[in-house]
């Protein structure tokens, strides 16, 4: 049976009848901690609407909690973690903050966090996701991804079959534990195969795309399959740790600066706004408050359709900023591009 999921375009979360939870935060939580009382998740907590517009958490360090906190009063209802990213105590407490100084419930939020290579034993997926929610303090998630498809031994010493570990994720859906379950960065030959092996089909799978990397036909696949798309990076390799080469950032780009102009946006909102029009969620992250405020602005950036060809045609250039699989020794990418990444069509 597939998995459905419904999109909410605007940051606002409708809320409707929902079935009824117990699950409760672990002990200690930064929840708990702040707001003085266990979160309960009875009544209408189950959120069906993903935020086309999320605030990702990678590499958030100093001020952690703060831009959280801060990313939730200025109207952001989606939020992204990661096991890996290593913060997500300090992302917990941002989240209680946040609640607390505007009065929303945990209902309120969809929150979404991420298995790590580690843990792709079935017999510890239980204990990751159990020391997620401790750290988050949201007693449950409403969408767990497996962050990458890794099943080869590279992370341990033993063969693990991310068939094996998709499994071991489907059981904490019947244990309340997360709302959904998806992939990250999946090729599509590991979808196929997955589809093959299991019930569960994902509800949202997590990719990098940007219009540098847009991966039309591969989202197109994901449409026709009922999946959600997530696109991380949306604004492409604005980082140090990524090398742009030659290519202009995408936020420096004359096309994109003309169109921002034009429609009174600054390119960053219309970069995310050209993500969202196409049906993906988008998840910026930045330390910097004021950056995170600009982002958000993106849901008012009304992008004609003429500006959209404009921005398809960057397409052309194709770069992907993220790859660890040469130091992972993995062809991560298969079927979407070379050994040597150049695109190659999926249809």
């Amino acid at each position: 049976m597939k998995a459905t999921i419904s999109i909410l375009p605007l940051a606002v979360l409708a809320t409707a009848q929902f079935q009824h939870i117990e699950q409760q935060p672990l002990e200690g939580s930064p929840i708990d901690e702040l707001l003085g009382a266990k979160v309960s998740s009875e009544g209408s907590l189950s959120i069906k609407e993903i935020p086309l517009l999320g605030f990702g958490t990678w590499n958030l360090k100093d001020n952690c909690t703060e831009a959280v906190s801060y990313a939730i009063q200025q109207g952001y209802r989606h939020i992204d973690c990661a096991a890996a990213y290593g913060n997500e105590f300090q992302v917990g407490r941002g989240i209680a903050e946040g609640l607390l100084k505007t009065g929303l419930k945990r209902e309120d939020l969809w929150v979404t966090s991420k298995l790590w290579n580690d843990h792709h034993d079935p017999n510890q997926v239980e204990a990751a996701i159990d020391d997620t929610l401790r750290k988050l303090g949201v007693g449950y998630l409403d969408l767990y991804h497996m962050h990458w498809p890794v099943k080869n031994g590279w992370f341990g010493r033993k063969y693990i079959d991310y068939v094996d570990t998709w499994s071991a994720m489907g059981l904490l859906l019947a244990k309340n534990k997360t709302r959904h379950i998806g992939v990250s960065n999946f090729s599509p030959h590991q979808m196929e195969d997955l589809l093959n092996h299991t019930s569960h089909v994902p509800s949202v799978h997590q990719m990098e795309l940007h219009p540098y990397l847009q991966q039309n036909d591969w989202v197109k696949w994901h449409s026709k399959h009922n999946i959600h798309v997530t696109a991380y990076s949306p604004l492409a390799g604005t980082n140090p740790t990524y090398d742009t080469g030659n290519l202009t950032q995408l936020l420096n780009n004359t096309v994109v600066a003309k169109i921002a102009s034009k429609r009174e946006c600054t390119p960053a909102q219309v970069l995310l706004a050209w993500g969202m029009q196409r049906g993906t969620s988008v998840i910026p992250k930045t330390s910097h408050l004021k950056r995170a405020k600009e982002n958000f602005k993106s849901l008012k950036c009304e992008l004609k359709t003429k500006d959209v060809k404009k921005i398809d045609e960057l397409g052309k250039a194709y770069r992907r900023y993220n790859n660890p699989g040469k130091s992972w020794g993995l062809d991560l990418y298969e079927g979407l591009e070379d050994s040597k990444g150049n695109h190659t069509k999926h249809s």
